[in-house]
């Protein structure tokens, strides 16, 4: 596998198992996703995209195929080294932000780190530049019920980016904002892209994608390559 690719899938599958009925959620999926790149995964609700985000974000396990993250083969990895994969190689973004409502911003954004073992004044100095870049060193000290849906949608990006990871895991980003904050995060996303952060992006509307470098699709388990 060459040096700059992050994300390579060969021939993945995924079933699930409901009463007797064995419903085929993935089929032979091949999925390549290089250093730099922001693709985003099309689909409409049912088709799989959710499916094909939870193995990539090794918060699942693929039935057959391969699967290598940078370099690691996911699919022969154990339980342990996918909580660490994770926690080390994936910045996840979520459509519901998923942050704590007891926390305040700053505490938000350095959770992961202070998970890592690093202490508090080093986790905020760390991640002063990144909370800079995203216009949050006014909101530090407020909770999350005292922001706009796309300011905390900032604030979970911030999280996300300060672990420093491989790749940016971005699931629906924009479905819980109005339009104009949702432009503004997809403005963000084109900003972090062009500063060289690998991203992928699961959504069901296709203005959404078009954000995107790339798009790829997937219909009911199987992939289709847009045209550029």
């Amino acid at each position: 596998m060459a040096n700059d690719t992050i994300i390579s899938m060969k021939q993945v599958c995924k079933s699930y198992t409901m009463g007797t009925e064995t419903l085929r959620v993935l089929k032979n999926i091949d999925f390549t996703v290089k250093k730099g790149e922001f693709t985003a995964i099309l689909g409409p609700s049912g088709s799989g995209k959710s499916t094909l985000m939870n193995l990539i974000g090794c918060m699942d396990t693929l039935d057959s195929g391969s699967y290598l993250l940078s370099g690691i083969p996911v699919h022969e990895t154990g339980e342990k080294e996918l909580v660490r994969l994770r926690n080390h190689e994936i910045g996840f973004i979520f459509q519901n932000y998923h942050l704590i409502p007891t926390y305040t911003v700053m505490q938000n954004i350095i959770m992961p780190l202070l998970m890592r073992g690093a202490d508090r004044k080093t986790a905020e100095k760390d991640c002063g530049e990144v909370i800079s870049m995203l216009g949050l060193s006014d909101r530090l000290r407020h909770k999350p019920s005292e922001l706009s849906g796309g300011q905390r949608q900032r604030v979970a990006i911030a999280r996300a980016l300060c672990s420093k990871p491989t790749l940016l895991l971005a699931d629906e980003p924009t479905g819980a904002l109005d339009q104009s904050s949702g432009t503004e995060v997809l403005r963000l996303f084109t900003k972090l892209h062009e500063m060289g952060n690998t991203i992928v992006m699961i959504t069901h509307d296709l203005n959404v994608a078009k954000w995107a470098q790339r798009t790829v699709r997937i219909v009911d388990g199987e992939m289709f390559e847009d045209a550029s």
